[in-house]
């Protein structure tokens, strides 16, 4: 089902990018005379005071026209921007810092854009962003598990026997695991055969484990007062429910991904002179555009996979690893060609960037879960 937030999310990120672009293209037909918003004089299609068409439109088509272009910021500029970002980003970055922007959209504006549709397009898989298997599965998966470390406890008892050192240690640590995983097997196998739960959850479900592990006073909170850790354990033991507050708040809070990045952009180039702060922004609104593109890919093949045949999942699999793939060679070639680096450069950088990035996202999807937890 789709989530009526995400889609007032979508169409306030359109409206916004919309409104931090300036007006390009043809106005229609020219009016001459006067500009009908400051009363300037006017010689062709704008107003050269305030930019103001000469020509303004009162037909019902170009309203849904102007609809379509606040919502989805919809011309021609998209087209040339977006082959460039995915195929040639060193040349776009370059081009719009250097001043050849009439003709692109902004990073700001395609980043807002399409951050908010790709959580527009994640709020249709609901509390299935999180994919676990069937019951059947998981009982499967655990009788191996209890199968292996069976296996793994008899070889290990004859390593101790023979005296090899450390062997007793980690003997015990197996036996800890074994009758882990078999508690857990056990438990699988009841619900399997359990009726329907009082909370309305699925017998064996993921959601049901976490509150069935809130209930039985398993889940402690290392931080803060007891109040919040009273409300944190409230939403957890509702899942959905919290699952969808770390979801809203996820993408209210996109955006800071852009000021975090920057200071680490900022540190790979500190010693060198001729790039400013603005230079990095720019370089972190388009990468970041291409990362929550290259997500919303793996979304659509994701889905794709998940219909049912092996021959799809496996094609899936094998495209969404190639296209992982791109990322480093997609951050070295932006870097490389932005800044105007030697391929050694570019390669130490991209794979610091690469670190601090993961970082970031750590850090940053910490945040989102205490903070959509918390509020």
């Amino acid at each position: 089902m789709v989530d009526i937030d995400a889609a007032g999310g979508l169409a306030t990120g359109g409206l916004i990018a919309g409104a931090v672009e300036k007006p390009t293209g043809k106005a229609g037909e020219h009016h001459a005379g006067t500009c009908s918003d400051c009363g300037e004089p006017t010689t062709g299609n704008f107003c050269a005071n305030c930019g103001q068409p000469t020509h303004v439109h009162r037909s019902l088509l170009h309203l849904g026209e102007e609809l379509l272009h606040g919502v989805m910021h919809f011309d021609a500029r998209i087209w040339r921007t977006l082959p460039l970002l995915l195929l040639n980003p060193s040349r776009l970055t370059r081009e719009w810092i250097a001043g050849a922007r009439t003709r692109y959209v902004s990073p700001l504006a395609i980043f807002l854009f399409t951050v908010f549709l790709m959580f527009f397009l994640l709020s249709f898989s609901g509390s299935q962003v999180i994919q676990t298997e069937s019951l059947e599965e998981r009982i499967a998966d655990a009788r191996t598990g209890v199968a292996e470390l069976q296996t793994s406890i008899i070889a290990a008892e004859a390593r101790a026997v023979a005296g090899e050192p450390g062997a007793e240690g980690a003997l015990a640590g197996m036996r800890a695991g074994l009758a882990a995983s078999q508690s857990q097997l056990a438990s699988l196998e009841a619900a399997r055969t359990a009726g329907p739960r009082a909370d309305g959850l699925t017998q064996g479900s993921w959601q049901a484990s976490v509150a069935d592990a809130v209930h039985d006073g398993n889940v402690t909170i290392g931080f803060g007062d007891k109040k919040l850790q009273e409300k944190i354990l409230h939403k957890l033991a509702n899942p959905d429910f919290a699952l969808y507050k770390i979801q809203q708040t996820l993408y209210k809070f996109a955006f800071l991904l852009v000021p975090l990045s920057i200071p680490f952009v900022w540190l790979l180039f500190a010693w060198k002179r001729g790039f400013t702060w603005y230079d990095h922004g720019v370089f972190v609104l388009y990468s970041l555009t291409f990362m929550a593109i290259l997500s919303m890919t793996l979304i659509a093949l994701d889905a794709f996979a998940g219909t049912g045949k092996d021959w799809r999942a496996m094609a899936g699999g094998t495209i969404g690893g190639l296209l992982t793939l791109t990322v480093p060679v997609h951050m070295f070639a932006q870097l490389r060609g932005t800044y105007g680096l030697s391929i050694f450069s570019a390669l130490w950088r991209t794979v610091a960037l690469l670190i601090f990035s993961f970082l970031v996202v750590v850090f940053f999807i910490l945040g989102i879960i205490v903070l959509g937890l918390t509020s």
